[in-house]
């Protein structure tokens, strides 16, 4: 293997399932935009272009009912979110500061 080739600390998986027989999904929860607004804040912060983070589309996850979801590797934690604000909270506390958001944890 390269040496020179980059690999990536922390994956962030955002479900963007959408069901088609009417039950609830991410999609429908405005998983599209949550995941325009991580990949541009990530990339703000420069976290993509050191090789730190990389955000990823993520078909269905399983946790529908739960969501909308994401889950971060390699820690295996689960979030859901409401809106940009629990997503910035997610990116600040938990992919830059190492630490659990416990109040959005699944």
């Amino acid at each position: 293997m390269s040496e020179d080739k980059q690999f990536f600390g922390q994956h962030l998986f955002i479900c963007m399932n959408q069901r088609d027989d009417g039950r609830e999904c991410c999609a429908e929860r405005g998983a599209h935009a949550a995941q325009k607004h991580l990949k541009a804040r990530v990339k703000e912060l420069g976290l993509s272009r050191s090789g730190e983070v990389r955000v990823n589309q993520a078909g269905c996850l399983g946790r529908c009912e739960e969501g909308p979801v994401i889950v971060i590797y390699p820690q295996g934690t689960w979030y859901t979110y409401v809106d940009n604000e629990d997503l910035d909270e997610i990116i600040d506390v938990h992919l830059v500061g190492g630490k659990v958001v416990d109040r959005l944890k699944i």
